[in-house]
């Protein structure tokens, strides 16, 4: 006896076990959105009327999915719209009626089975799952500022205790079958050819025994972040130990309900989208993969690209002029090995492949199979033009011939090769073993298949890329480095370090901007700062105390003092930095340097009597980020990047720009276009040019446009 339905089949067999085999039609990955919901639900409706059910089992055929949970897609619409309650509603409705059903119920999992793919593993009485490492378990709604809401806040903490639950969900990650397994989150693993047979095993065994969880958790509750889905999530976990099962379900929809309607949720559904964009990519054919590539340059960046593309098959030559940066680049190669060995992300045997593919060397030689090269030597215009015209002459003439320049100019690379079609930039960012955005900056001359080629290669090692046009500073720099520079000349005016950094902080951004900046180098930041000056002029000027810094090698962390003084991991303000700041009434300094810097007009009479004060905080992080989300917009406005989710995505990425915000534009929008200008002729008009919004925000305000279509 069969049924069927365009996304669940149903059989059942001479035993009276029912198979509800999730099989979404034209797609590789089974999802929930109201059509499943609704096939589910009249699948629910025979077996509670056919009395010759003696058990359920809910399974899939796709080859490496069971359910990936509710079609994102769906949501992001619905918490747009207002639906998204009334789906969130009708969800634990058909779950609660599988978990109700009079016959047991096993869930048989093989592949990826996340948020309501797992939930509705819940409402089965077991769970049974593959060993394939396709197999994958979790609940990672809070990473999409949600909460699991059909069911899994509720029935999880019930299952494995609320302590372990809220590890889970809290976290929101992933877990493989094994992993699964101890934490309670399934029965059983076996393999793959076994999993309908272990199913119909745990059917004999009967309706399991509903438990109820213990009040109180030992757990500390997470902080409030601008994702406030953990601690939602926290709190219905909490309550829940004094909750019946609907009262729980009930806390789960109204806190999805009211996260779904947030700016910050919109968003990090919004970059979950946007990261799936950049990892595929829109070329219908791929090019050949690169297999052999020369990298120039052994020091931290060349060692760390080095070791990247080793660690993902690709053969590399290291080559330097100096020993001495051989030898310190191989050291740092063997510790990223080893970081990565100890913190799990590679086997030994996997590290020990990857080193074999490095050949170091200071002779120069043809590079005769090599199918590209990553130029990361000195940031010196000359030195990098010397080495690109022998590069030109020492590869084939397929090559790409790529540089890791974080602001020079591709263009003039390229006319010192004789083939300049073949020049791109491959911008990498520090550490290349964690940080997963390349900048791919295309030249003037530069063909269209070198740039597919080499966003094929981004791709091809697990990097996420972004096309850039060749322009000062390209997009990352370019945005981060105003913000940078005014957080300087905040510090000089009198307003202290670390007031700075905790504003910035508390704001979302993942460090402070004096902090990045003794992480870059004072050095780096006035070099880079340098060459956005040519450009940009003031706005990108290093304020005097980064070039007395740089002056005194003060420059950061590496030498042991910057902004902070270091010893270990103990950091604390540097009073050596003090002779160069005002000291005229120091008290008031610390605030009005934010409001009312040295020689601007007094604050009262810009604002105008009607604006209300701000905080300090408030004005410390308005002021630097009005400046990201200025230079942004210019990027767009000029056609460095060919659309806004290419800016917003490049900063999440490239800088830590809070994903909650959007990105700078984004945030723009959601912070109000018009309140933003405002702002920013309010900071014009007191703290100088650099603050005057551009013709693209301004038209935008003006008209009551938007970046993004509505």
């Amino acid at each position: 006896m069969t049924a069927t339905a365009p996304m669940i089949r149903r059989e059942i067999d001479a035993d009276g076990i029912c198979l509800l085999t999730f099989d979404r039609p034209e797609s590789g990955a089974n999802i929930f959105d109201p059509p499943t919901m609704r096939d589910l639900s009249e699948h629910l409706d025979a077996i509670e009327k056919d009395s010759s059910i003696k058990g359920v089992i809910v399974t899939s055929v796709k080859k490496s999915i069971f359910i990936a949970g509710a079609d994102l897609k769906t949501l992001l619409k619905q918490a747009q719209s207002g639906e998204l309650r009334a789906f969130i509603a009708e969800g634990q409705k058909v779950f609660n009626r599988l978990a109700a059903l009079d016959v047991p119920s096993v869930a048989a999992i093989h592949g990826a089975c996340a948020g309501g793919g797992y939930e509705i593993t819940l409402a089965c009485d077991y769970r049974v799952a593959s060993n394939d490492p396709a197999t994958k378990i979790g609940l990672p709604e809070t990473t999409l500022g949600l909460v699991p809401a059909w069911g899994g806040a509720t029935r999880l903490p019930r299952l494995i205790g609320a302590d372990a639950a809220a590890e889970v969900i809290l976290t929101g990650k992933l877990y493989g079958a094994n992993e699964a397994l101890k934490l309670g989150l399934v029965d059983e693993v076996v393999a793959k050819e076994q999993l309908l047979e272990a199913a119909r095993k745990k059917l004999g065994e009967g309706k399991r025994e509903a438990t109820t969880m213990k009040s109180g958790m030992a757990a500390a509750a997470p902080k409030v972040s601008g994702n406030a889905a953990p601690a939602r999530a926290y709190e219905i976990i909490r309550r829940g130990g004094d909750s019946s099962l609907d009262e729980s379900l009930a806390l789960e929809l109204d806190a999805i309900s009211e996260l779904g309607a947030t700016d910050a949720t919109q968003n990090l559904i919004r970059n979950f989208f946007l990261a799936d964009k950049y990892r595929k990519g829109s070329a219908k054919t791929a090019p050949e993969k690169i297999m052999h590539a020369a990298v120039i340059g052994a020091g931290i960046m060349g060692s760390g690209i080095a070791q990247w593309l080793s660690s993902r098959g690709v053969s590399v030559i290291l080559r330097d002029v100096d020993s001495a940066a051989i030898d310190r680049g191989l050291a740092n190669i063997e510790k990223t090995y080893a970081d990565a060995v100890k913190r799990g992300l590679l086997s030994e045997e996997k590290a020990k492949e990857g080193r074999a593919r490095i050949v170091a060397s200071t002779q120069p030689a043809i590079l005769r199979d090599v199918q590209i090269v990553i130029e990361a030597a000195s940031e010196k215009l000359e030195i990098k033009k010397k080495i690109f015209a022998d590069l030109a002459v020492q590869t084939p003439s397929t090559a790409i011939l790529a540089t890791n320049t974080s602001a020079l100019p591709i263009d003039e690379l390229a006319t010192s090769t004789g083939s300049p079609t073949r020049v791109v930039g491959l911008h990498f960012f520090n550490p290349v073993s964690r940080m997963k955005l390349i900048e791919v900056v295309i030249g003037r001359q530069t063909s269209d298949e070198i740039r597919d080629h080499a966003l094929a290669f981004a791709r091809q090692i697990g990097k996420l890329p972004v096309v850039v046009r060749d322009s000062p500073g390209f997009l990352v720099n370019r945005v981060l480095f105003p913000y940078l520079l005014d957080a300087a000349e905040l510090f000089q005016s009198g307003v202290d370090a670390e007031e700075i950094d905790r504003a910035l902080l508390a704001w979302g951004m993942p460090m402070g901007p004096l902090r990045l900046i003794d992480e870059i180098g004072v050095d780096i930041t006035v070099d880079i700062a340098a060459t956005l000056e040519k450009a940009f002029g003031a706005r990108a000027r290093a304020t005097e105390i980064l070039r007395k810094m740089y002056d005194a090698k003060m420059l950061g962390r590496k030498s042991g003092q910057g902004f902070y003084k270091y010893e270990g991991k103990e950091q604390s303000p540097n009073d050596a930095l003090e002779e160069w700041r005002g000291h005229s009434e120091r008290s008031a300094a610390k605030r009005n340097a934010v409001e009312e810097p040295r020689g601007a007009t007094p604050k009262a009479a810009a604002r105008g009597p009607s604006t209300p004060l701000r905080s300090a905080q408030d004005d410390i992080t308005n002021r630097l980020t009005f400046l990201m989300v200025n230079e942004a917009a210019r990027c767009l406005e000029e056609k460095v990047v060919a659309a806004p989710e290419d800016a917003d995505y490049g900063m999440v990425l490239g800088t830590g720009f809070p994903t909650f915000r959007g990105g700078p534009l984004r945030y723009a929008e959601n912070y109000g276009l018009k309140k933003l200008v405002a702002e920013m002729d309010e900071f014009h008009s007191r703290a100088g040019e650099k603050f005057a919004p551009c013709d693209l925000l301004r038209k935008h305000a003006q008209n009551g446009t938007t970046f993004y279509e509505r």
